[in-house]
């Protein structure tokens, strides 16, 4: 991918939260460096070091945490032009408190989250993108967090579907039903309810 792809790439995801101007495009399209992973892969480790920003170029991807029994719990769910949690909100002095996995091929824009931060400190128009994906995660995780205390399972499954309305035919319904909450056997009844 050249600079102008990437940079074309940065400025599809930007403009979702906040628009910047050419020169701050060009300061945060030129610390990306590509990452790409395939389906299944881990690209960042629960306890590891990361500092590390990253834009979603293309594919689906998850985090997730083991629970006490050693089962898999989704998190939240990343999409094609998204971002994934800011470094601040994923990690303790750099290091990682979630798994991150793709759940497709995925390519992936990473930066150093020092070198974004000291963007965010010169450029107001960086700032304010970055205050705006802070925000849209504080939202999303508070969206979650009623949902879990206060929908029923069918409740939560016909949000899921109206927050994403196509990922129930991309990714295993595993991810899906530990993201709500409920066991997969569960997840198959209320599919089948909901078609009837």
């Amino acid at each position: 991918m050249n600079f102008n792809q990437i940079k074309e790439n940065t400025k599809s995801i930007i403009n979702k939260f906040s628009s910047v101007s050419d020169r701050s495009l060009d300061l945060v399209s030129k610390l990306i460096e590509i990452e790409v992973y395939e389906k299944g892969d881990v690209f960042i480790d629960k306890g590891k070091n990361n500092n590390s920003e990253y834009f979603v170029f293309e594919g689906i991807c998850r985090s997730f945490l083991l629970n006490p029994d050693g089962e898999e719990v989704t998190i939240s769910f990343f999409l094609d032009d998204g971002v994934l949690s800011p470094n601040k909100t994923r990690t303790a002095n750099q290091i990682s408190q979630l798994n991150f996995q793709a759940l497709t091929k995925i390519t992936l824009a990473s930066f150093n989250a020092d070198k974004f931060e000291q963007l965010m400190i010169n450029h107001i128009d960086i700032r304010e993108f970055g205050n705006m994906v802070l925000q849209n995660e504080l939202l999303t995780k508070v969206e979650k967090e009623i949902g879990l205390a206060s929908f029923t399972a069918k409740e939560r499954l016909i949000f899921f579907r109206e927050k994403y309305h196509f990922l129930e035919n991309l990714i295993s319904h595993v991810d899906i039903a530990s993201y709500l909450g409920i066991t997969n056997v569960s997840l198959s009844r209320l599919r089948k309810d909901l078609t009837s």
